[in-house]
């Protein structure tokens, strides 16, 4: 179901949602280089709807929090139109699921604030689902180079699906990866997307 103001979704639309939404007014969604909009970026501490901060959920009458502004581990849940983005309805709903943050998130930081040139060397430092978004991304662009890095090697054969050409796992090194890939590229990579999530 659509509520009321919502123009640009109709009800039975299929949708994914996006935790770091955009309202599509303010600078940063208007920015090609920032996805942190003012209204719905990711606040952990936002229990509620942005119009009046109240739960649309609750279990024997005592409201529940909704997290991320998504909720998407109940069944059915309450967005603000900015956090979902509408799909083909032909794609398979089991299948695209896992596409709303992995994937997604990797591609859009290299295409659109990596923004590897093609012929370009690209390093993607983890590669897991963002990661093999990130290495995706660089492939599109026409990267000449994709440098894989995992800790895990069995990870390596699926990332050549994604246009990974090369493969470092730094635990088969005794220097700083850092150094590895710039003894490997002549001084180093063009670009570099971190996927890992470690600090």
């Amino acid at each position: 179901s659509v509520g009321e103001g919502v123009t640009d979704l109709q009800p039975g639309d299929h949708v994914l949602p996006i935790f770091t939404g955009e309202c599509g007014h303010c600078p940063h969604c208007h920015s090609e280089e920032s996805n942190m909009c003012e209204l719905l970026r990711i606040n952990t501490e936002r229990g509620g709807m942005i119009l009046d901060g109240e739960s649309r959920f609750s279990i024997n009458g005592k409201p529940i929090h909704h997290f991320l502004g998504t909720s998407t581990f109940s069944e059915y849940t309450v967005v603000h139109s900015g956090q979902v983005v509408k799909i083909n309805p032909k794609a398979p709903l089991g299948k695209v699921c896992i596409v709303s943050c992995g994937l997604t998130t990797g591609l859009g930081a290299t295409l659109n604030v990596a923004k590897p040139k093609k012929g370009q060397s690209v390093a993607v430092f983890g590669l897991g689902a963002v990661g093999l978004g990130a290495a995706e991304g660089a492939r599109i662009a026409g990267a000449s180079r994709i440098i894989g890095v995992d800790l895990n090697s069995k990870r390596f054969e699926e990332a050549k699906k994604f246009g990974v050409t090369e493969f470092v796992n730094p635990k088969e090194h005794n220097k700083p990866v850092q150094q590895v890939i710039a003894e490997m590229t002549n001084g180093g990579v063009d670009r570099s997307v971190e996927c890992t999530g470690s600090v």
